[in-house]
């Protein structure tokens, strides 16, 4: 029987607090340490949450300080963390690439680093394909992790990932910083399936797992380009070629 799976979003970051998109890989604010001490207070006191028996987090400094301030508890318990590049964010801007991953592996020493793809951090070169920013690639890179995960042996696994790549190419539903939502895996009818979620009534009636995201469900691959955008974009640095 495949995992239900718990999708967490980073709590806040330096870019978000200061509409700032060309910082590189930047580190949670004080806003975001005390959105962790809420998704771990609500995390801890959710059954399911407590049955995790694997964490999943993007390579990114967001990510994966989120995930070690608010699931600390469960790694304590000896329930393994795991960096995956698939589940990095969208986006080429230099706040959704990662930094090397010998300076990060040595920064956190508690994360699993060994199985990242070995081009991270790179998604714009031929040999980094399966992360170029095009629908094409976001929604087939979604699939792919889905699919990994679906053929995880663990009943529960919880994600820390990104807004604009769960919401726009995962599992359709926004999500604000530090709120989490719990999904379990649709019935596949045959082999050629596409990978489906069904969210958990207790997280999508109330807009997450902390009621902080908007309840309105979205369309799998809207707002996401066609052909990738100019790496430097035309936004100035505002975000708005990011695919959120």
């Amino acid at each position: 029987m495949p995992p239900t799976l718990i999708f967490v979003r980073h709590a806040q970051a330096r870019h978000n607090a200061e509409k700032n998109f060309v910082l590189p890989d930047p580190d949670l604010t004080e806003l975001g340490h005390e959105q962790c001490a809420d998704l771990r207070k609500s995390l801890m006191e959710n059954p399911l949450a407590r049955q995790a028996e694997l964490i999943i987090v993007s390579p990114l400094r967001r990510t994966v300080q989120t995930a070690l301030r608010s699931v600390d508890w469960l790694i304590e318990e000896g329930i393994k963390i795991e960096a995956d590049a698939s589940w990095q964010e969208n986006s080429v801007k230099p706040c959704d690439t990662g930094s090397p991953i010998n300076k990060i592996t040595e920064e956190f020493p508690l994360v699993d680093f060994s199985k990242v793809d070995l081009v991270f951090p790179d998604k714009t070169s031929p040999a980094a394909s399966h992360y170029h920013f095009t629908k094409t690639a976001l929604l087939v890179r979604a699939q792919a992790a889905l699919k990994k995960l679906y053929e995880r042996p663990e009943k529960v696994i919880l994600v820390v990932s990104h807004s604009a790549f769960l919401r726009l190419a995962v599992s359709g539903y926004w999500y604000f910083n530090a709120d989490y939502r719990i999904f379990d895996f649709a019935p596949m009818n045959g082999p050629a399936d596409q990978y489906r979620l069904e969210q958990h009534e207790s997280t999508r009636e109330k807009g997450g797992g902390l009621g902080r995201s908007w309840i309105d469900p979205i369309v799998l691959g809207s707002e996401l380009p066609e052909e990738e955008p100019d790496a430097e974009g035309s936004d100035n640095g505002n975000g708005s070629s990011r695919g959120y």
